[in-house]
């Protein structure tokens, strides 16, 4: 049977290369395919370490110790890729922002292990440790041991915010998944396969990390029950994933934003109606304005209004209402009763909900950052 659990996990790391490739490589949907790709390769590092080991590959002093120096098992990765990937496939503004980063911020638990002996080097060569590495593998074979529980905590953690932020979602577009519906279900069976390896995982944490347990885990199951559901995971996550991305190219194909099926007539009553929501209405203050949000506004579909800021005025939804928010943002800085007022705050009152998209959007249009925008503006009065 060790035969047979060895060549899946080998399969899937295969597999893993494969997807990653494909997924990382994709020319649509950058920002979410690569993340998904990122998710998986921390995944296929840990398989490749588990089937090194079991095949011998570290079987040499220097290839293990070298093998202990890379960080190849990074399971604190894992929660926030899940829910950054999540985020940017619903989101297309979303980016990972230095605020984002900080999520990251928990691998260093990871990374005590190949630390490890780094610090055992420095001491001999400093001649502050005994050249003794067998205390130091035991504290590793400890660690690795107990920091089980943080990272499992960790992607359980993100999991949940995971399927919080799709039922906010949710709630948010009651009348229209805002043309997502699809990412939307493929989304939940991400969150739910997810959910169901944190559940065995967990069976499998329970008696492992009870020391009188320990050792019977590994001698009768190995590490098999983990690694089996995680070489699954590589396949649906690589393929489904794969799929649902192109997909998605194949609808945008199929819209009517790439057809010539709209009357110059419908196609003036819908530029009149957009241009009066934004300049008289001024929908785009709404910070929650969306394609559902104005189809409701103006009593056009969302494929039509897509389809008319895409074929006529050559932009996409987002860069549209932007457009606006960054002109009446340039309108209200140089207003004397907003000098004390900061970037951020005005930038919510024009419509931003979030200061990293107000940032990279507002040098997108200008060509300049908005506290240079208003130092010129006040050297130019």
């Amino acid at each position: 049977m060790a035969i047979f659990f060895n060549t899946i996990i080998l399969l899937g790391i295969i597999q893993g290369f494969i997807v990653i490739g494909l997924l990382w490589f994709s020319k649509k949907n950058k920002k979410s395919t690569r993340l998904l790709a990122a998710l998986i390769a921390v995944i296929v590092l840990a398989s490749i370490n588990l089937y090194g080991n079991y095949s011998n590959w570290f079987n040499s002093g220097i290839l293990r110790f070298v093998a202990q120096l890379l960080p190849l098992v990074i399971p604190m990765l894992i929660g926030p890729l899940i829910y950054f990937y999540v985020q940017s496939l619903l989101d297309a503004d979303f980016k990972i922002a230095k605020k984002q980063r900080r999520h990251f911020l928990p691998v260093l638990i990871d990374l005590a292990p190949p630390l490890t002996p780094v610090i055992f080097i420095i001491g001999i060569i400093l001649k502050l440790t005994p050249n003794n590495p067998a205390p130091w593998g035991s504290f590793i074979d400890t660690y690795n041991v107990y920091a089980d529980i943080p990272r499992w905590m960790s992607v359980t953690f993100y999991v949940w915010l995971s399927a919080k932020y799709l039922k906010a979602y949710k709630i948010k577009h009651t009348s229209s998944l805002n043309g997502q519906v699809v990412n939307f279900k493929w989304l939940n069976q991400f969150i739910r396969a997810f959910m169901i390896f944190q559940a065995i995982w967990l069976a499998y944490l329970i008696p492992y990390v009870i020391p009188r347990y320990t050792n019977w885990m590994l001698d009768t199951f190995d590490w098999y029950p983990i690694y089996i559901p995680m070489a699954i995971l590589i396949y649906w996550l690589g393929i489904k994933g794969y799929i649902v991305s192109q997909q998605q190219n194949a609808t945008e194909k199929k819209s009517p934003a790439n057809n010539n099926l709209l009357s110059p007539e419908l196609t003036e009553q819908v530029i009149a109606s957009l241009i009066k929501a934004m300049k008289e209405d001024k929908v785009y203050l709404n910070p929650n304005c969306s394609l559902a949000v104005m189809a409701e506004h103006t009593s056009f579909s969302q494929k039509i209004i897509s389809a008319v800021l895409n074929q006529h005025l050559q932009k996409s939804f987002n860069e549209f209402v932007n457009g606006y928010r960054v002109a009446a943002f340039k309108e209200k800085i140089l207003q004397p009763e907003t000098a004390n007022f900061t970037i951020a705050g005005i930038a919510l009152e024009c419509g931003f909900n979030s200061q990293a998209t107000f940032q990279r959007v507002f040098k997108e249009i200008t060509g300049q950052s908005p506290s240079a925008f208003r130092k010129s503006a006040v050297a130019a009065g």
